[in-house]
């Protein structure tokens, strides 16, 4: 397949390592792709978490850590781009493991929505060395995992200064 800027329907559906690198259609967003698979984890994290308790779903984010190697290396070859932009379950998978160490709070969520868009954008070291030297599916998923872990630090540093200067 040649590389293009637009996924199909077609495309999506033409199998399943599709289906999951494009994060269930949220990669098809014209506008910002990135940012609606960040959105899709952010809305879907609760249904996650309502089934699963802490240790199986952090098995199942690695399982879809794993899974999104496959499928992300599997796509990007299908589409001429290892990284295209409608591939978003780089973002996805993530960002889940962000919420699942996110303290409770609307106002959390929301910092580590910007937080994980920030550090997915700029990819301070090392995403930027998977980011530009690993070109495979698990390149793809470990700048994302890179921006993930800047985040939680990122989160983890914002508990500490709330409590050591207004507790």
């Amino acid at each position: 397949m040649k590389p293009s800027s637009v996924i199909s329907l077609r495309f999506l559906f033409s199998h399943p390592a599709h289906l999951i690198a494009c994060g269930f259609g949220s990669g098809l967003s014209p506008v910002a792709p990135g940012t609606v698979g960040t959105l899709f984890a952010w809305f879907s994290f609760p249904l996650l978490r309502g089934m699963l308790g802490d240790v199986e779903l952090l098995g199942f984010l690695l399982a879809c850590f794993f899974v999104g190697v496959l499928a992300v290396q599997r796509t990007g070859a299908d589409l001429g781009v290892g990284d295209h932009g409608g591939i978003v379950w780089d973002e996805i998978v993530p960002f889940w493991l962000v919420l699942f160490f996110c303290p409770p709070g609307w106002l959390w969520q929301v910092a580590a929505f910007c937080g994980f868009r920030f550090f997915d954008i700029v990819k301070p070291q090392p995403a930027r060395y998977f980011d530009e030297h690993v070109k495979t599916g698990f390149g793809v998923m470990m700048d994302d995992l890179c921006a993930a872990g800047y985040t939680i630090l990122l989160l983890l540093f914002g508990q500490f200064l709330l409590v050591r200067f207004f507790a």
